[in-house]
Parts: structure tokens; sequence; C-alpha cells
């Protein structure tokens, strides 16, 4: 039988896989890690090692190298090998076979895909419940057993990292065993370093650190202390001593010669209440790291005192396993579910970013990979301002309160804006450029909403104050200008969404040709707001431009009060048709056929009677607050809904009797006259008259 040698491996028949597909085989990349950190034993390791992974015969297998030159086949050596292999218990890692040919000498071992013990301990996203670490010193307990049984007697090196997991999450031992082969082969610490090799002593029992020539088999008794060790390690999670103030080199030392032989250093027991270790657990492990070899227990005794960690469980590892596994694979999906809920919020974090340097359906066609193309706008309103003698207030301050001036001032502004239909371009300087009417289209919406965002934008540079010249007002210079633009994104790094044609440019004019504290329109842009009505619109008069020759402008003076925007909500008359989602509301006028007789420069009162109305989605709204007092220039019609889920719109067309129309009932303030309307009256009155008059004659 000896002379068989079905232990021996030819290691050329070894396939050697530098890295294993997780996928194919089910293991990680984690493999017999040790800690190696210049803190305390507790600490993570900076350096990992792992083991050689390989194939044999079809097999999985794991490669530890011996670091000797040569192997003498003694008849001992024989024995052990072929013992090793006669091993079969469900928690002893099975023996493949040894390589003993020089260079390549290493022992052959089944490879368990979950890595050791240690792995386990140190790897935060792995969550042990109590059933879990039963499972695990279970099966210690129950291979330590068998060893202590066998022909081996003991295991001479018994750690965490000689506890490895396989897929079945099945606690296997291995590391044992071989010693004639082992001999003269342990790593001396200038190969690894003082911090490993001490740290690799850890678990080795008081009195085999003491000796000179310690056995490599080890005794059962030091195989006791060494669980006592990996059960302190279970518990806490944090090493075999935990968070120690002293180094390994300090601890081995401090075990050979213990300063208080009455009081041994071990591991921080009190760090086991923090985490709620049962008593009978905490007395166990004390129990087996007792400094007197007699006096610790053997295994049986120690399954008996551990006895409570197997209440519940079921006597059919694999019924245990198949729990362990579905609680796993819970507490796995209670992770990726956590993970994708981080990357949801860290996407939204990116959309909002993207979406405050572009517009919103250009950042969508960008993340779609889709190429923006360039578009015409046939109608759009651009805003242009600059703060007034910001050159001067410049030279007066700081770079850092300049910076911390136009942030404040840029704050506000576009807070403001968002509550109108408009998009911030850019801002260079002290400039700030605005544009309604793209990347969306809103029919002629674009100059009221950039006229209303200009007045409120100077009701808040009124209140605005400059931190470190308080008491000072800036003062604001605006020009718009309606007209058609072509747009599009420019650039790859940081692109751009801009504006092309000559409106941008007269826009541009219209500010620097204008005044502090007023909005200066251009004729297209008081065309379109003549149009919607309710602007206080004044007319300045021929102002030459640079390129455009004299043009006649005006000034933007007010508007109805209830165009203002304080939150997000649509502004009367200019809502877009597309918005059927909102609330639907019907306004009805009052009838003012009574109205006739006014006399000249009166005030008239427009009443509208709000009325209820049920929208799309069958749910009831308050009635819309109809306008109150009305100045005597022309409102916009106001049209009767077709249905009740329909929004009743004002028209954009222009009434009978307009300015628009007459072509003379426009004062230089952008105002009809009231006298004109009730001229108009008057006459519509005489004729009345005169139909009477040839009545009574017939």
């Amino acid at each position: 039988a000896l002379a068989s040698l079905i232990w021996k491996i030819d290691y050329r028949e070894i396939k050697m896989k530098d890295s294993i597909n997780a996928s194919q085989f089910n293991i990680g990349s984690r493999m017999s890690m040790r800690s190696i950190d210049s803190g305390g034993s507790g600490g993570r390791m900076q350096a990992q090692i792992f083991t050689l992974v390989g194939t044999y015969r079809g097999q999985v297998v794991a490669i530890q190298k011996i670091n000797k030159k040569s192997v003498d086949l003694t008849r001992n050596l024989r024995k052990e090998f072929k013992a090793l292999r006669d091993l079969k218990h469900d928690n002893i890692n099975p023996f493949v076979g040894a390589c003993v040919d020089p260079p390549n000498i290493a022992i052959v071992s089944e490879y368990c895909s979950r890595g050791s013990l240690q792995d386990i301990l140190e790897n935060d996203e792995i969550n042990l419940d109590n059933m879990f670490r039963a499972a695990l010193v279970g099966d210690i307990l129950k291979g330590m057993i068998y060893i202590h049984n066998s022909s081996f007697k003991s295991h001479g090196n018994l750690k965490s990292s000689n506890c490895v997991v396989d897929s079945r999450w099945v606690l296997k031992i291995t590391g044992f065993g071989l010693t004639n082969l082992k001999e003269g082969a342990k790593k001396d610490i200038n190969e690894i370093g003082e911090h490993a090799f001490y740290q690799n002593m850890l678990w080795t029992a008081p009195e085999l650190l003491r000796m000179s020539n310690p056995p490599l088999a080890g005794t059962q008794k030091g195989d006791i202390y060494s669980f006592g060790i990996i059960l302190y390690e279970i518990a806490l999670r944090n090493g075999p001593y935990g968070q120690s103030i002293y180094t390994p080199y300090e601890i081995v030392e401090r075990l050979k010669n213990p300063p208080d032989p009455l009081r041994p250093i071990r591991p921080l027991v009190s760090s086991l209440h923090e985490v709620d270790t049962p008593e009978y657990y905490t007395a166990a492990l004390q129990t087996c790291w007792n400094e007197s070899p007699e006096a610790r227990p053997d295994f049986k005794e120690v399954r008996v005192k551990l006895k409570e960690m197997q209440k519940g469980m079921k006597s059919n590892i694999f019924d245990n396993m198949i729990k362990i596994m579905e609680k796993y694979a819970n507490n796995l999906e209670s992770i990726v579910e956590e993970r994708t809920g981080l990357l949801i919020e860290e996407k939204k974090k990116t959309d909002q970013l993207l979406n405050s340097m572009l517009p919103k359906s250009v950042a969508n066609t960008l993340k779609r990979g889709a190429k923006v193309d360039a578009e015409a706008f046939e109608g759009v309103t651009i805003y242009f301002s600059d703060i007034v003698g910001f050159t001067k207030l410049s030279s007066e301050s700081t770079p850092w309160q300049v910076i911390d001036l136009l942030n404040d001032l840029y704050t506000v502004f576009d807070s403001t804006i968002k509550n109108y239909d408009a998009y911030k371009v850019e801002t260079i300087g002290d400039a700030y450029m605005l544009v309604s009417g793209l990347p969306i289209r809103n029919g002629d919406r674009h100059a009221a909403e950039i006229a209303s965002a200009s007045i409120h934008l100077l009701e808040e540079i009124n209140r605005f104050e400059i931190r470190h010249k308080p008491g000072e007002q800036l003062r604001l210079r605006i020009g718009i200008h309606s007209g058609p633009v072509c747009a599009g994104v420019v650039g790859l790094t940081m692109p751009r969404y801009c504006l092309f044609g000559d409106t941008v440019n007269t826009a541009s004019r219209m500010e620097s040709n204008g005044q502090p504290q007023r909005i200066h329109c251009s004729p297209t842009c008081r065309a379109l707001l003549v149009k919607i009505g309710g602007y206080d619109i004044e007319e300045r008069g021929l102002v030459a431009m640079k390129g455009k020759g004299e043009v006649l402008t005006y000034w933007i003076n007010g508007q109805d009060p209830s165009y203002k925007r304080e939150s997000v909500v649509s502004a009367p008359d200019i809502q877009p048709e597309s918005v059927k989602n909102e609330p639907a509301f019907e306004i009805k006028a009052k009838d003012t056929s009574a109205e006739e007789n006014v006399g000249v420069g009166e005030t008239i009162e427009l009443k509208h009677e709000p009325i209820v109305t049920v929208d799309g989605t069958g749910k009831t709204h308050e009635p819309q607050k109809a306008w109150g007092t009305a100045k005597p220039s022309p409102m916009p019609s106001i049209e009767e809904p077709t249905s009740e889920t329909q929004i009743s719109l004002p028209s954009t067309e222009v009434p009978p009797n307009t300015p628009e129309q007459t072509g003379n009932s426009e004062t230089g303030n952008g105002k009809a006259k009231v006298d004109d309307v009730d001229e108009t009256k008057q006459k519509h009155k005489k004729k009345k008259k005169k139909k009477k008059k040839k009545k009574k004659k017939k």
C-alpha cells in the first residue's frame, strides 16, 4: 500500500490559475488572508497573502508551497501521507496529495470557495447571527474531536486562517499533520517581517511559546488554548486580541514572561460585554485559555459547555446550511437594496447638477448618448442686465468680497427666475443673461415671462444688501428684445448651450443703451406685450444704436399685480396650451352692457365670477381668484370653455376698438385713453336716439 504512492502528484499536471472566475467556481478573491498591520493585533492587514489556486484533473485545488529544497521520503513521511489521505470527515478539509519533486514542493488540498474563517470574520458585509456563529463553532468542535481521536492526536497550528469554509458554508479544519514534511520549512522573521512573524503566534499556547523546541504537532491542551482565542475572535470580529494596545511582538513577549503571573495577558473580556456575548460563552473561552494546561477542558467538555448555542438548530447539517444560506441571501438582498438606494441618490445628485448646467431636455438627450442638433426658434425673448458702476465697486472691494457679492446677488436672481418659464443662459462677471421660449416653445408667452421676471428682479435688487458695504444700493440696467435665434450645444469639455443670431446682439444693445433701474424694451417685444395686455409701457423715443441706426424703444414701468409670482404658479392669461394636468378653471366676465354710461375719466371695474369646475382627474377645485380692479386699458377677451375639462385661456387676438386696431388710441405711456373709449360709446348712443326718432315719425 505504501509503494502505490497514490498521494503523489506531478506538479506539471496542475494548471495554475492567476485569476479565478468567481461566477464559474463561486469563489471570491480572498483566501487565507493574514493581518499585517503595524497597529494593534486586531488591525486589518496592509498586505494580503493569497493561497495559490489551480485545477488538478478537473478539481479546483489549493496549493500550499513548502519552503524546502528537497524532501526525503522516509517511511514515517509516507505513513503520514497515507493517513492524511485516509481521513474522511465532513469537517476535515480533504487532502488531495503532495508534490515532492524539487523545486516544486507543495501540499495540495481541496479548495474551499468561501475562504478562511478569518476572511469571513473580517468581511463586514457578511452578517453573522447566532445561528451562523453556532454552526461555525459546532463545525470546529466536531473537526477537532475527530482529529484528537485520530492517529494525529493534535493539530498543532489551530487558528482562524486554518479553518476554511466551502460553498455550502461548512467549516473544515486544515493545516495539520505532515510534521516531517514541514520540519525545517518554517519561514523566518527576515522573510515575512517581524509583525507577520509574531502575528502568527497569537493563537499559540504560552507553555509552547516558552519551549526552545516545541513539538511541531503541538499538544491537545495547546489546541484547546487556540480554540479559546478563536471563540474570542468569532464573538468580537476584531482579530485574536481585539483592540489591544500592544503590538504582536509585545503580546508574545508578555505571554512568554508575564509581568504578573497571577494575571497573565489575555484578550480583553470586557469587550465581549459590549456585543452582548452570553455568559456561558464567555466562561467557556476563559476556561479554554487558562494559564494551567491541566485546568483546560478537552473538546468534548467544551461542547457540553457550549451546548446552549446549538439550541433550536436541526441535527441535519444540510438543513442548517440551507437556513444559513437563506439568511445570507436575505442579507445580500438588503445590501443590494441599500447600495441601489445609494446609487439612485448619487444619480439624482448628478442629474441635478447636469440640469443646472444645461436645459433639462438637452441634458436628457445627452444622457441618452444622442447628438443635440442645432435648432432654430422663431420667437424668443432675451434678457440682458448688468450692474451699474460695477467696475468702481470692484476696485473698492477685495476679490473675495466681489465673489461674495456676485454669489449673493445671483443666488437671489436664480431663486427668483425659478418662478418663471425662463432659462439662465450664462453669467459673465456682472452680466446676467436669460431667455424664454426655448428649448421648449411657449407661443408668445416668452415676452410676458421675461417682462414679469425683469420687474420682479428690479424689486429684488431694491431689497438687496451688500454685505461689505451696508447701506449702499446696487442699481441694475436691463434690456430685453424678442426675435428669432438658433440654439445648440457647443463643445465637448464643459459643453454649453449657446444662442446665436441678431436677436442676441439687439438684446445686448438694449441693455447697454438703457438706464439704471429701468427695463429697456424693443418694439417687437413691446408689440407682444401689448397683445397680451396688463403691462404699463412708456414710449422712450428714438435711440441711436450701434449697427441699428435710430430705433424707437420703450420703458416697461409695471404690470398687473397678479402677474408677479412668489412661487411656481402659472401667470394669468399666458398659460401654454400644453398644461393639461393643472386644475381647470373658468372665468365668466360680468356683462358690461350696463356700464355704457360711465363718465369720462372714471375707473371701470371689471368683476369676474369664478366657478368651481372638475378637471380631467375627476377632482373638484376651488375657484381661481379673479382679477380685481382693472385699469381702463382694454383687457383680453374671455373665451367660453368648450367643456369642464378644458382650461379657458384669454384670447391673444386684439379686441375691437383697441389701440392696435384704431391706431390713434394709444398714449405715450402705452395706455388707452379713457376719453376715446367714452367718445365711441357716446356715438353709439346718438345712433340709438336717431333710430328711435325715425320710428316715431313713421
